[in-house]
């Protein structure tokens, strides 16, 4: 694949394909979205797609913009080894979600988007010893997770072998002492994926300060409810409301699909 950059006189979106394109802008609404749910730590954290039709590209954030100012032509093209394929910005990437992201795009082939977050309930929730608690239905969406112990800034290339090991085949992992981390097969999927879990972490960390004994559901039920979120078991979660949620972002705001 050639490396260029932003050609003169030419948009991001006449030098890239429909596909692409199409990609750049759900990219786009993703991270506006996770923004407006107040899930970002100021321009740290990392969400990635694949690039449509080029094998091992992804695209990922430009390393200095907040959230709320990501717009379809502002993504970086990189490999899975890091090479820069296209970057339309006078930004660099983080090199701890380039370390994050390419060992999952590299591992997880069903894997179309990365999802990282520092948020405060799942930053709480993963220094609980006990993990996520299956304390409500959206909890239990992640009754199988994947966690992974805190090595340091994720800047070491060796780590990537053991985050892929202990996400294994989830759609979520709790990265201890750090942050949340989901994939999904779409962005949408992602994207729900996120939602949710964050979601649960927040009513954790809430029942947790109430300091009364907590029930929770017979392992039957949990596993069952756990089965009926899989997404070949119903629908995959999060594409329904999709195009919901983009309308959302139009009333407010229509820079994202610049």
């Amino acid at each position: 694949m050639a490396v260029h950059s932003l050609k003169k006189g030419k948009t991001v979106r006449q030098q890239v394909s429909k596909e692409e394109w199409e990609r750049r802008v759900d990219l786009a609404a993703a991270y506006r979205l996770v923004d407006l749910y107040g899930m970002t730590e100021m321009s740290a954290n990392h969400i990635s797609t694949r690039v449509p039709g080029e094998e091992g590209a992804f695209l990922i954030n430009p390393y200095g913009l907040l959230y709320d100012q990501m717009y379809a032509s502002c993504f970086i093209k990189l490999d899975l080894d890091g090479k820069v394929l296209f970057n339309p910005t006078e930004f660099g990437f983080n090199k701890a979600g380039y370390v994050i992201h390419s060992a999952i795009h590299r591992a997880r082939h069903d894997v179309d988007c990365v999802i990282h977050t520092h948020t405060i309930a799942g930053m709480a929730v993963s220094a609980m010893k006990c993990g996520l608690l299956p304390v409500a239905q959206t909890s239990m969406r992640f009754a199988k997770i994947g966690y992974h112990d805190y090595e340091g800034v994720a800047i070491n290339i060796e780590e990537q072998e053991r985050l892929v090991r202990d996400l294994g085949d989830h759609a979520g992992m709790i990265l201890r002492n750090h942050g949340l981390l989901t994939v999904g097969a779409s962005i949408p999927e992602a994207f729900n994926n996120m939602f949710r879990l964050e979601r649960a972490c927040q009513v954790q960390v809430a029942a947790l300060s109430c300091n009364t004994e907590l029930v929770f559901p017979p392992q039957d039920v949990i596993d069952e409810s756990y089965r009926l979120y899989l997404p070949q078991t119903r629908r995959p979660f999060g594409v329904l409301e999709w195009p919901a949620l983009l309308r959302k972002l139009d009333k407010i705001d229509t820079s994202y699909r610049e």
